[in-house]
């Protein structure tokens, strides 16, 4: 990762950035650049709208950014993360390893630049065995800013960092994160940011009832675990647990319901909403916030092995319901409803979970948001949506209805792992808030947990999206 750090005044001798806006724009380049550099800026914005300059000195650069920033200020911050990738990929062109960034602008702006260029840096190339591969050069970000405090970089590298150990699970083959090593993986974080864990086997889970997780494992080779991750400081703000609840299917086949052709490309990626969701606690205690979080993260692969489950099965479930297997690819919904059960235990104020649970939900907003259902938790999803626009983590909430009840209930059971061909995303959340008995909030980040392109600063592959919001949400919800 980049190494942030505060300098007092700009140096001459580091490559630098201003950051200009058009109302400060004249200020800032006779603050920052020499004349002639402020004049050709000025004309160039003037008559051309040019709003990106570089000016290569003997020793280094001078870069100037003119930013059009947005009336509502959320937007506006995520401007400045866009450049923040613009620049990252700039300097790596163009060999520079150092770089000082002043600028005019409010703080959360600048912060939201630095987040840009850190979370641009991050690259997952493990596997590639050219001596030639794309490592960036870049190493150093200064931040030139009066109103930036070194506490406000150590707190945003902490959560790029959780994020970038979110996005490495997510991107690694299942032949290297499998639920015992997810397990293995979250014991690590957990020793370090001083977090409570336990990891439960095979055998405890059997013990247990965990009907859900155990069904679904019936494929596989590899055992399942069920993994508990606690945070509770000396003083917390909150009364009653706040549970996190993350899907964590290591690789989804489909089971005996294949998924067809290219659908399992990325199926490795069917455990984001753990790793988000374990990370997103890992970062939490790393910051100190003053709120006490479980983690609750079922993981097991799918596959149509040995003896795997099958439409038609009765499945019996931790809390004693009894669900009629339709489809054997509606599995993560199976071993969250086990983990959703467990939380009554802890009297949460709030439970929510977070999947890649249905193509529905990316085909009704595509990779541009996450789509999202509320029980008794109205007041919670406001926080929430606010904090989703702040981070860029937008919530799109759909509507719960009781008429989509009737879509899961079975003949012949309790319900049914799957309901009709339309609303897939909500009767999934249906089926989910069947186990639950205290305010809720389900997030299904089916389209935004990879991205198939470049984006402006979060890259190819696994992203992580989610891991900010939650973390946001609780600084703010419990401040």
């Amino acid at each position: 990762m980049v190494n942030i750090d505060k300098y007092i005044t700009l140096k001459d001798d580091v490559s630098a950035l201003i950051i200009c806006n058009k109302e400060n724009l004249n200020e800032s380049l006779s603050m920052f650049c020499s004349k002639q550099q402020a004049d050709y800026v000025r004309q160039m914005y003037e008559q051309h709208k040019k709003d990106f300059f570089d000016f290569c000195l003997t020793d280094r650069y001078v870069l100037v950014a003119i930013v059009k920033e947005d009336e509502l200020p959320y937007k506006t911050k995520e401007l400045y993360r866009r450049l923040g990738g613009k620049v990252l990929r700039f300097c790596d062109n163009n060999f520079i390893k150092d770089l000082q960034v002043a600028s005019l602008t409010v703080k959360d702006n600048i912060l939201g630049f630095t987040e840009g260029m850190l979370n641009c840096s991050y690259i997952f190339d493990y596997y590639k065995t050219d001596p030639e591969r794309m490592i960036h050069p870049f190493d150093n970000l200064h931040i030139v800013h009066n109103d930036v405090e070194p506490k406000d970089l150590d707190e945003l590298r902490i959560i790029c960092e959780a994020t970038e150990k979110a996005r490495d699970l997510v991107n690694e083959p299942v032949t290297v994160i499998n639920a015992e090593t997810l397990a293995h993986n979250f014991a690590s974080m957990a020793q370090e940011a001083g977090i409570n864990i336990e990891i439960w086997d095979k055998q405890k889970i059997e013990k247990e009832k965990m009907g859900g997780i155990l069904a679904v494992n019936r494929g596989s080779v590899d055992n399942p675990t069920f993994t508990i991750m606690e945070y509770k400081p000396e003083k917390h703000n909150n009364s009653k647990p706040i549970v996190l609840v993350g899907k964590g299917i290591t690789y989804d086949t489909g089971g005996l319901n294949i998924k067809p052709g290219d659908y399992m490309n990325d199926m490795k990626s069917d455990m984001a909403g753990a790793a988000t969701m374990g990370c997103a606690l890992y970062a939490i205690a790393m910051l100190k916030l003053p709120v006490h979080v479980i983690a609750l993260l079922p993981a097991t692969d799918n596959r149509p092995n040995h003896n795997a489950y099958c439409s038609g099965d009765i499945i019996n479930m931790y809390d004693g319901t009894n669900v009629e297997v339709v489809n054997t690819d509606a599995e993560g919904r199976m071993i969250l409803a086990d983990a959703l059960a467990y939380a009554k235990k802890y009297n949460p104020s709030l439970v929510i979970d977070m999947a890649t649970l249905t193509g529905a939900a990316s085909r009704a907003i595509g990779p541009f948001g996450i789509v999202a259902m509320q029980k008794d938790a109205e007041n919670f999803m406001e926080v929430m949506k606010t904090c989703g626009k702040k981070v860029y983590e937008r919530i799109a909430e759909f509507p719960f209805w009781d008429e989509y009840d009737k879509l899961i209930v079975s003949d012949i059971a309790d319900i049914k792992n799957s309901g009709e061909k339309y609303a897939g995303m909500i009767t999934a959340g249906k089926f989910l808030a069947y186990f639950t008995s205290y305010p809720y909030i389900h997030l299904d980040i089916a389209g935004v947990a990879m991205n198939e392109h470049d984006t402006d600063y979060a890259g190819t592959g696994a992203t992580a999206t989610g891991l900010r919001l939650i973390v946001d949400f609780l600084r703010t919800y419990y401040k």
